[in-house]
């Protein structure tokens, strides 16, 4: 029997999960498993926030993932050549190289969205920016302790999460629990501490119920987290940020969350992709007009035609995709039917600080919520599994 040649590109939650799955529904045959990222980690993107908060690690070496039988190759595929089977890349020094494929999944992903240069303020699009958000704020308190004029004292201590989406909600929730937790270290009084949360919408959590957006609301206001409804925030300018309604905060700190993009290299590979980017594939995740290529997770537009909804560019999404792909790499090869995509169930979970979450699904037509350390116990798994820690 010859080796399959399964190339994966992509070590986000799709990419990972997707290397799982496949091996497993094809370990009665030769696979010869490759991942091609211009990392040599796995990077847990939806934790950007925690070196934003405190020191810590965000990313998994690859071989630590996979210790046997997956090669990695760091470096940035640039062209898929579906008639040839082989994929272009530059490797980790710029070189360029080519690999073939007999399978070939594209699951590079997303970028974090990334204000405008002159609108100011930091973006936690890495690790890096991460770092230097916890070292701004930490040295805004310090030298508010030193600070004489009230005014400029109450700058320092306040901070700005702009976009109130899924992360701008746990990052609101964890600066508001480190920066008064570092406050009281220094004598500060935490009350003093203001984080605001800038909403666009009238409401948070525009995926569920109003019931559990006010729950959302009590939640991050009982943490020290005030949401500011039907504005965005235009510009952060020499500690001043400026509202769509006018109205001006003195900030130490503006933070952006303006959501997720498509891996924007999507575009020069030669793949049929959509007006927003993300490539287009069929209901068993087959890219247009290829054969033998498939792709998955932020960078794919996946539809369940039964429905006509679109999946969510979140981490439950794609490794949902990722176990349904490992069934259809099998029954494309077998020559049987394929299945077809289906869309997620209502579930939802959301961290609020340090050991505090709160989880909604429907179920019968039921909205149920958890909240406090069962949401938090669920938001943690969640997280462990999306980056399959065990």
């Amino acid at each position: 029997m010859e080796v399959i040649t399964c190339v994966v590109v992509g070590a986000g939650y799709a990419g990972i999960h997707a290397v799982n799955e496949i091996r497993k529904t094809l370990s009665d045959r030769p696979v010869r498993m490759i991942v091609i990222d211009h990392r040599p980690h796995h990077l847990r993107k939806v934790l950007l926030f925690k070196p934003a908060v405190t020191q810590t690690d965000v990313t998994i070496p690859l071989n630590k993932i996979f210790p046997e039988a997956v090669e990695f190759v760091q470096g940035t595929v640039t062209t898929v050549n579906g008639n040839e089977k082989i994929v272009e890349y530059k490797d980790k020094v710029g070189n360029e190289q080519v690999l073939g494929y007999d399978l070939l999944v594209l699951a590079v992903g997303s970028e974090i969205r990334k204000a405008q240069p002159e609108q100011g303020g930091i973006a936690l699009t890495d690790v890096k920016a991460a770092e230097t958000v916890r070292e701004q704020w930490m040295a805004n308190l310090r030298q508010a302790m030193r600070e004489k004029n009230q005014q400029e004292r109450q700058r320092l201590l306040t901070l700005v999460v702009a976009g109130a989406g899924i992360s701008g909600i746990e990052m609101s929730a964890e600066f508001a629990y480190a920066m008064r937790a570092e406050a009281t270290k220094l004598g500060i009084d935490p009350d003093e501490i203001k984080v605001y949360l800038v909403n666009a919408e009238n409401r948070l959590f525009m995926e569920g119920p109003v019931k559990m957006a006010q729950k959302l609301e009590q939640k991050l206001s009982e943490g020290g987290v005030s949401v500011m409804h039907g504005q965005k925030v235009l510009h952060e300018q020499a500690g001043t940020v400026t509202l769509s309604t006018g109205r001006t905060l003195p900030v130490g700190l503006c933070v952006w969350s303006l959501g997720l993009t498509p891996n924007p290299l999507l575009r020069q590979m030669g793949l049929p992709v959509t007006s927003k980017g993300q490539v287009e594939v069929d209901a068993s995740y087959r890219v247009i007009e290829t054969t033998g290529v498939y792709s998955i997770g932020d960078c794919a537009r996946v539809v369940d035609a039964t429905t006509g909804r679109q999946d969510h560019m979140t981490c439950k999404e794609a490794t949902g995709q990722a176990a349904r792909l490992g069934q259809i790499v099998r029954a494309d090869l077998d020559g049987t039917p394929a299945p077809a995509h289906k869309s997620y169930m209502d579930f939802y979970c959301i961290g609020l600080g340090p050991e505090k979450g709160i989880v909604w699904t429907r179920k019968w037509g039921l909205d149920i919520i958890l909240t406090g350390k069962l949401g938090w116990k669920l938001r943690e798994f969640t997280w462990n599994l999306a980056s399959m820690i065990k």
